[in-house]
């Protein structure tokens, strides 16, 4: 085992590494399924969305969003809020979340103030929504996804050592005596 390898290791740990908290489960998985509807409208078309392509152009075409910016956020509210709930990639997903609520919150709802359009008397959303959306991924972020993640499950296989054949796991080697 070279230490490459033990790097590589100690990285892939630390990016699947959680504790069993149900506060993380809960967090990970009402972000995920608010802002699933959000991406499927983005990538899919469905409620109401413009689909992929509608997308992409309005991101590219009425915003200028650079052509990757626009694909990474399609992605990371669709697919992420996908890992989210299953607790698979929650770091990067929670992460990616969190750029694109800063991303908006910027582009678009800052001169909306902070309150929704609940009653339509605004021309805009404010920026409420996506604080709150950021308050639950940060956490998740640094924590990763709690208790009954794919993550979890996932560092506990490799710290047991089941990824050793593969080279992804150091396993503790004889010591000549």
């Amino acid at each position: 085992m070279t230490s490459t390898d033990i790097a590589t290791t100690s990285l892939l740990d630390r990016f699947l590494s959680t504790d069993r908290d149900r506060t993380l489960l809960v967090q990970r998985v009402a972000l995920g399924a608010i802002m699933f509807p959000h991406g499927a409208q983005k990538l899919l078309g469905w409620f109401g969305g413009f689909g992929f392509s509608g997308t992409m152009g309005f991101f590219t075409e009425t915003m200028h969003l650079p052509a990757p910016i626009a694909l990474l956020v399609i992605v990371a509210e669709s697919l992420g809020a996908i890992g989210l709930v299953l607790g698979a990639g929650t770091r990067l997903a929670a992460l990616g979340i969190a750029a694109v609520m800063v991303g908006a919150i910027f582009t678009t709802h800052l001169q909306f103030g902070f309150f929704m359009n609940w009653f339509g008397a605004q021309q805009g959303e404010g920026i409420e929504l996506h604080l709150l959306a950021l308050a639950l991924a940060l956490p998740l972020s640094v924590r990763g996804g709690g208790l009954l993640s794919v993550d979890g499950a996932l560092a506990g296989w490799l710290r047991a050592g089941a990824g050793a054949g593969a080279g992804i796991v150091a396993r503790p080697q004889p010591q000549p005596r």
